[in-house]
């Protein structure tokens, strides 16, 4: 069977690895010049570090290096996965700087059409035929930019709008008037180095969202905290089991503190009442899968004025005014904004699939329809990999390569189609009330990582036993307990996969 996949990041080659070793014949398209995906040289914004420490954040087989510090930067992952494409040998698979232009499912049993091209080119386009494709394109791959009345204009006069992985050089801000837009993870890390080098940096938030700092006290790893299954309890999941149940029966009120604790220590620790940058809500919004750990340095800046924060506005319109470009802000407020960064967010899209394939793909509001995130009940030959965005990313995103693995080499008996479908549409029901609708079209799991990674081995009967992840509920989650899950896929597997491939119609 020959599969394409389209990604080259943790989820892309996770999944190459995987369905190579399980005796696949695998491709990998990416049209960066490097692997990487949002850790890409082409995508990394200056100031850029991960969210996890580097002994929760790595693929099974290969942790971080021991040198690198405990949050490494953009640049130091981007070699972590050029070390792990060395390490299984995925060069020989490898098609760097090329485009998926589009991908053509030509029926039900010949499987798929992908025409590419070198990026940037338009010629040669490349046809050729696979039996499946694995979707590993991130939901982090397109830039959201608001369209801002006014830009033409604002163009013209110098000014200069850029999404937040769009600026890889300080220079270019360096004496300017810059205007970070959004109050994520990429708008308060890239506002902290834009403030070393601008005349003036302003950051403009719709909504503050609550930042966890690193160290709890200045002492408590956030680790211990956020990258356990207890801290994972404290929030109330679809399906309650075990001692979940008493979180969120008898144990509620205990819970309610052990939350509101955290709020209050964080509250202080980053001066945010002085600062007037408090959150509306209470701590327990954490868990809309908007949860970033605080910057190293912003709320100093903010603190000594070198970065302005102008919190419950947006942008009204980009203008000139005196002859320089501006933006004036929805309370009449004009800024002086040579250059307008924006981490607005990404738009969750395939865009190699025509519409009439995204229409089976996705709800009327735009929603993925992915049993267990992976398999779309309605199109065969498809997975997809790393559409369940967690807190354990690379671990979630290799998971669910080993199911798809399984998967194609006939080793699990799926629930009948109506049954998924409708697990999908109520996952997606209670996604949507609780994040309210804030959940990346159904792809963001967080905060509930190792349910979602539950969920997915125990339908393959891989889970790891019940001392591993008993030990996990107090210790941050270490993805090499996982490492010997692909190996034993592919032994339970071995007898199925001996046989023709499965059709992989659902329907």
């Amino acid at each position: 069977m020959r599969i394409a996949v389209v990604g080259a990041g943790f989820a892309g080659l996770s999944a190459a690895k995987v369905l190579r070793q399980s005796g696949f014949d695998v491709t990998v398209f990416e049209k960066a010049p490097d692997v990487g995906g949002v850790w890409s040289r082409t995508r990394r914004y200056p100031g850029l570090r991960t969210q996890n420490d580097k002994g929760t954040y790595h693929l099974s087989d290969l942790p971080m290096p021991a040198h690198y510090p405990q949050w490494p930067t953009g640049e130091q992952v981007q070699q972590y996965l050029e070390s792990y494409v060395d390490l299984f040998g995925l060069d020989a698979v490898l098609r760097l700087s090329t485009e998926v232009l589009s991908a053509e499912l030509v029926d039900d049993e010949t499987g798929w059409l992908i025409a590419s091209r070198p990026t940037g080119l338009r010629e040669p386009v490349t046809q050729e035929r696979y039996d499946h494709l694995v979707v590993a394109n991130g939901i982090f791959s397109e830039p959201l930019v608001p369209s801002f009345a006014g830009r033409a204009d604002f163009t013209a006069a110098g000014g200069r709008v850029l999404a937040s992985g769009e600026l890889h050089d300080l220079a270019a801000a360096r004496g300017k008037n810059v205007l970070v837009v959004g109050y994520g993870k990429s708008s308060c890390d890239v506002a902290v180095p834009l403030s070393d080098v601008a005349a003036q940096t302003h950051l403009v938030a719709r909504e503050l969202l609550w930042k966890m700092p690193k160290k709890l006290g200045g002492a408590l790893n956030y680790k211990y905290l956020m990258l356990t299954r207890m801290g994972e309890a404290l929030f109330r999941y679809l399906n309650l089991k075990g001692f979940e149940r008493f979180l969120h029966g008898p144990g509620n009120g205990l819970r309610r503190t052990m939350l509101d604790s955290v709020g209050s220590v964080a509250t202080r620790q980053l001066k945010l009442r002085e600062l007037g940058l408090v959150p509306d809500g209470t701590f327990e919004d954490i868990a809309r899968s908007t949860v970033s750990l605080a910057t190293d340095g912003f709320f100093e800046r903010v603190a000594d004025g070198r970065i302005v924060v102008h919190r419950d506005r947006v942008i009204s319109e980009l203008l000139v005014d005196g002859g320089r470009p501006a933006a004036r802000l929805v309370d009449g407020t004009v800024l002086a904004a040579d250059l307008v960064i924006c981490g607005t967010g990404f738009r969750q899209h395939v865009p190699f699939l025509d519409e009439a394939l995204h229409a089976r793909l996705q709800d009327d509001s735009g929603n993925f329809l992915l049993y267990r995130q992976i398999l779309p009940v309605d199109v065969p030959r498809l997975t997809f990999a790393g559409y369940n965005s967690s807190f354990f990313s690379p671990l979630s995103a290799e998971m669910a390569a080993v199911w798809t693995a399984a998967y194609l080499r006939g080793g699990i008996t799926l629930p009948p189609a109506d049954r998924m479908r409708a697990e999908v549409r109520t996952r997606l029901a209670w996604m949507t009330a609780r994040t309210s609708g804030k959940h990346a079209r159904g792809t963001n799991i967080i905060p509930f990582s190792m349910h979602n990674i539950d969920e997915v081995l125990d339908e393959l009967g891989l889970n790891l036993g019940p001392l591993a992840r008993a030990r996990q509920w107090l210790l941050p989650v270490d993805p090499r307990s996982y490492r010997g899950v692909t190996p034993r896929m592919i032994r339970r597997t071995a007898a199925t996969a001996n046989r023709s491939p499965v059709s992989q119609s659902v329907r």
